[in-house]
């Protein structure tokens, strides 16, 4: 079976990977636009901050000789009658199969001056790929100021890691709350002070009109108040749009993304499918890595014939229990988990118990949404513990406490089995990579098989390739599987020499 994937990001590299595992007879063609290969994108915003060095992005790519990967070459059409894709050097590319993992782009607004026939004028950037951030920490030692447009999860996270390289940072957001799609009033307003503590100005209800420059060069910024502020950078982090413009010059069905079905087929060729931020499912898209990572996962066990395969994922449809939906802001000095359910409780559901403890004065505020014995929501700011323990237990759909507030009262927390604060404390099941659900016993075994190092056990586990938070206790457990090992060596030893003796 001959399959061509168009698109070689954290989606299409993770299909490719899980296709040569399943299939040993699939011959694979990849085309990538960008000259790179695979690399973490969700830690870009950690590159901006200069917590992450832009070359430990890279993932772990599959390795074979059946897959054939095109680096720095675009596709530009599909024939879909022929069955081949063309590409940017004019070669075509035949298929039973075609995947589309395109992505998505990013949202650029319309501001008056913020662009020319050039391009961005100088000083104004978006962060979208390995390019965007690289020409951002290039731009830091030679600024003063810098705008942030959006307050979304990533522009939490620029603005944080732009304060944190020591600029004077204004984030502005259109809407009346910050990241409006999972915060209610109140966890908005706590995230909002915890912002200003660490040097960020925050203006909502606005959103920036005009870039202004001087010799040819940002200088400043017109917000749609009128208000005007001196600037020389303007990062906008305005949201993305479906990569979808090969799929409608192929005549492919689309809406806001690639129209697909839950087997994630486009319902116009059964030959061509869908996966990622480009894709639009039936039960909607949620923008983060992990569910397109659950339908590379899928596709493949679809076309493996695994029963119930080419379903949609349970619990999507209704924003229930899917363990894909946890939205983590990786900020410098700002901690913000929300998963499930997230504030959207206020908006009239039924049937649902919430309890929620906020303090302001430093920075926290945890809520719970529990809904029949199972934790349907959660949002968690400035408390990495709760957010750790509340995060397994959405994600492993465990039963809840009969009475919610032992969830986030600690004196009262006796019904709930506590956080593990040493490897030594952790079971077997214990999720130590929310991203990819990759327990301790998986880990443990691959070091027991030879892996040495972190990135050895993210190869063979795929632990630490997400948001990357899990890494340190990844090396930790390498450590405390090291050190166990030397134990069991001496213990043997010793009984021999006496013996000798």
């Amino acid at each position: 079976m001959k399959v061509v994937v168009i698109g070689h990001g954290m989606v299409g590299s993770r299909f490719v990977d899980e296709l040569v595992r399943r299939d040993p007879a699939a011959e694979v063609t990849v085309l990538g636009k960008e000259d790179h290969e695979p690399y973490n994108r969700v830690l870009l915003s950690s590159v901006v901050s200069g917590r992450t060095d832009a070359e430990s992005l890279a993932l772990p790519a599959a390795e074979a000789d059946r897959v054939r990967v095109l680096t720095g070459v675009a596709a530009v059409s599909i024939d879909r009658s022929a069955r081949e894709v063309v590409d940017s050097a004019g070669d075509r590319h035949r298929y039973d199969r075609l995947v589309i993992a395109t992505g998505s782009q990013a949202r650029v607004p319309g501001i008056h001056g913020v662009a020319n026939d050039r391009g961005p004028m100088p000083g104004v950037s978006v962060l979208k790929d390995l390019d965007d951030a690289r020409r951002i920490v290039t731009a830091i030692p030679k600024a003063r100021r810098a705008v942030v447009l959006g307050a979304g999860v990533l522009g939490l996270e620029v603005a944080t890691g732009l304060a944190a390289q020591g600029l004077a940072v204004t984030l502005v957001h259109h809407h009346g709350r910050l990241m409006e799609r999972q915060l209610g009033d109140a966890a908005a307003q706590v995230t909002a002070g915890s912002l200003r503590k660490l040097g960020v100005n925050v203006i909502t209800e606005a959103s920036v009109a005009r870039a202004l420059d001087r010799r040819g060069a940002l200088s400043a910024v017109r917000l749609t108040d009128g208000t005007e502020m001196l600037t020389d950078m303007l990062v906008m982090c305005a949201g993305t749009i479906p990569d979808a413009a090969l799929a409608r010059g192929a005549g492919l069905p689309c809406d806001r993304g690639i129209l697909v079905g839950p087997g994630l087929a486009s319902p116009a060729d059964a030959a061509v499918f869908a996966i990622g931020d480009c894709a639009q499912p039936p039960e909607g898209g949620t923008g983060l890595v992990a569910q397109g990572w659950e339908q590379a996962t899928r596709l493949v066990e679809s076309w493996a014939g695994a029963p119930g395969a080419d379903a949609a994922p349970a619990g999507a449809e209704d924003d229930g229990l899917d363990p894909t939906n946890v939205v983590r802001v990786k900020a410098s000095g700002l901690d913000v988990v929300t998963m499930g359910l997230s504030g959207k409780f206020e908006h009239g559901e039924r049937d649902l118990r919430a309890v929620r403890m906020s303090d302001p004065a430093i920075g926290r505020f945890v809520e719970v949404v529990v809904s029949h014995g199972l934790l349907v929501g959660a949002t968690v700011v400035g408390d990495t513990q709760a957010a750790s323990e509340l995060s397994a237990m959405y994600t492993r759909m465990l039963p809840v406490p009969a009475d919610p507030a032992h969830l986030i009262i600690r004196p009262l927390a006796g019904a709930v089995r506590p956080s593990a604060t040493s490897p030594q404390d952790m079971g077997d099941d214990h999720t130590v990579c929310q991203c990819n659900s990759v327990p301790k016993g998986r880990i443990v075994a691959a070091v027991q098989d030879g892996c040495e190092s972190v990135d050895d056990v993210a190869l063979a586990t795929r632990a630490g390739t997400g948001c990357g938070d899990c890494r340190s206790l990844v090396s930790e457990l390498i450590g405390a599987c090291d050190q166990g090992s030397r134990a069991r060596d001496e213990e043997t030893t010793v009984p021999a020499l006496a013996g000798a003796e």
